[in-house]
């Protein structure tokens, strides 16, 4: 009864975004349940598809910037800064349509199938882009059109993702699976720079650039990778069909050990979008390295052929992939988040400055390149798992992912004009903003475990006394 009114208590004072996210009261498991089995039945459920419909979401984004290492400019008569601007308008679509999406999800959760329209969009589109790209697409325009399409559908895959992941673990271990699940970043980089490489060969064959032969390609298994989310993507857990009545309800009590509730009302979003811990959040994932984007366009600067620039742009990522994984399990081990993304970016910084201060040795440039690349890359899944579980509810996850991806994206307008070709070979300004950007990372997540560890002092002072500690994770 102390502990029904304790809760009352909590959540009739603070606003849904500044409610703890654990109250620890640990759900006891059922005799009849091997809780680690059961766990890692959801693992095989729930992460693989969703990281191979990403890895092919994400490919079909980010591949063009493996065709202007080609002919692909050349091709379509790009000058100055419309490469720039046919990267940038993909992001357009992409960040308006993040938040809507994932109410529509939301909104559907009560269905079995709830997850299945928003995901099938982004793969699916994927092959029309490619094909859009092969018989139509002979100008400038035409590139602007299907990239704007392409970001058009892709908006929901990744915010709706990880609502879904949130939905299902508990905090302390949660960021391997975030981990595992952005991995397909880090496998999509890896995979397009070897494709490309390969493809690269195949200039010419059937009367086709080798450019055109990536989004065929790619197109067609993004195709094959759509008609089996149809099949293959989990429910959420209130839905799974797959657990008996049991495993069900105790999947769902272990996340409501974690503070999940479904009460929201419109002030509750207005003080959701109000509250400064999120637009700190969004400041720590908009000021994400425009890497992904240029990490082919900065090594072919150090003086590599095209098939060998294809090639020497997988080690960072491969190196970067390591350490975000040995990274993601230290951090569940200790339950900790803010130091590893510290150590991270103070690893960005040390590469960049690297890249900014030699010019003329491209094997220390290289170096710098793969340092910055580890520290970069792996703040991003730390930031996400971080952020999205700290909430309680379904409907904090659901804004707050999509109003992480589209806020954090807003970077990419940013990114997609870093590095100009007027600036090369050195990229000046590109560097440059890298490095304002990743100190601001610094700074936004500085200042939010402060603010997390002055709400976590408040609470275990002066509403909750000793024997509940409910918390937000630092």
């Amino acid at each position: 009864m102390e502990e029904q009114t304790l809760e009352m208590r909590l959540g009739d004072t603070l606003a849904p975004s500044e409610t703890p996210a654990t109250v620890e009261s640990p759900v006891l498991c059922p005799s009849s349940i091997n809780e680690k089995v059961l766990i890692r039945r959801i693992d095989i459920r729930v992460i693989p598809m969703l990281v191979i419909i990403a890895l092919s979401s994400f490919l079909d984004r980010v591949n063009i910037s493996n065709a202007l290492t080609m002919s692909l400019p050349k091709d379509l008569g790009l000058k100055g800064v419309e490469t720039n601007v046919a990267l940038t308008i993909f992001f357009i679509p992409y960040i308006l349509f993040e938040i809507p999406s994932n109410l529509f999800l939301y909104a559907l959760c009560s269905l079995e199938s709830s997850h299945l329209p928003r995901v099938l969009v982004g793969p699916l589109i994927g092959p029309i882009d490619g094909m859009l790209k092969i018989k139509t697409v002979t100008t400038y325009r035409g590139l602007l059109v299907t990239r704007f399409f392409l970001g058009l559908a892709e908006a929901g895959v990744y915010p709706g993702s990880f609502y879904l992941i949130s939905t299902w673990y508990k905090r302390e271990e949660s960021q391997k699976r975030f981990t595992a699940f952005y991995g397909s970043v880090f496998i999509a980089n890896i995979c397009g720079g070897l494709l490309a490489s390969g493809i690269a060969k195949m200039d010419g064959i059937r009367g086709l650039h080798n450019w055109r032969w990536i989004f065929i390609l790619e197109g067609a298994f993004t195709l094959l990778v759509g008609i089996l989310s149809l099949f293959l993507v989990a429910e959420f857990p209130e839905n799974a069909t797959w657990l008996s009545d049991e495993e069900r309800k105790f999947v769902i009590a272990r996340a409501k050990c974690t503070g999940q509730t479904d009460n929201i009302t419109p002030r509750d979003i207005v003080v959701f979008f109000k509250d400064p811990n999120n637009i700190l959040a969004g400041i720590m994932y908009l000021c994400r390295s425009p890497f992904a984007y240029f990490t082919p366009t900065i090594v072919k600067t150090l003086g590599y052929s095209v098939i060998q620039t294809q090639l020497h742009s997988v080690p960072p990522i491969a190196a970067a992939f390591v350490l975000c994984t040995l990274l993601a399990y230290l951090s569940d081990k200790v339950r900790l988040r803010f130091p590893f993304i510290a150590f991270g970016i103070i690893l960005g910084i040390s590469g960049l400055s690297i890249m900014m201060t030699i010019r003329h040795n491209f094997s220390v440039q290289y170096a710098g390149l793969c340092l910055a690349a580890m520290g970069l890359f792996s703040c991003s899944p730390l930031i996400i798992c971080w952020y999205v579980m700290n909430f309680q509810s379904h409907t904090e996850r659901a804004i707050g992912t999509a109003w992480l991806n589209a806020f954090g994206n807003c970077g990419g307008f940013v990114a997609t004009f870093a590095f100009l070709q007027t600036d090369a070979p050195y990229y000046h300004i590109g560097y440059t903003i890298c490095m304002v950007a990743v100190c601001l990372c610094g700074g936004a997540a500085s200042l939010y475990a402060l603010l997390l560890r002055r709400k976590n002092m408040a609470l275990r002072s002066s509403t909750m006394g000793e024997k509940s500690t409910p918390y937000y994770s630092l």
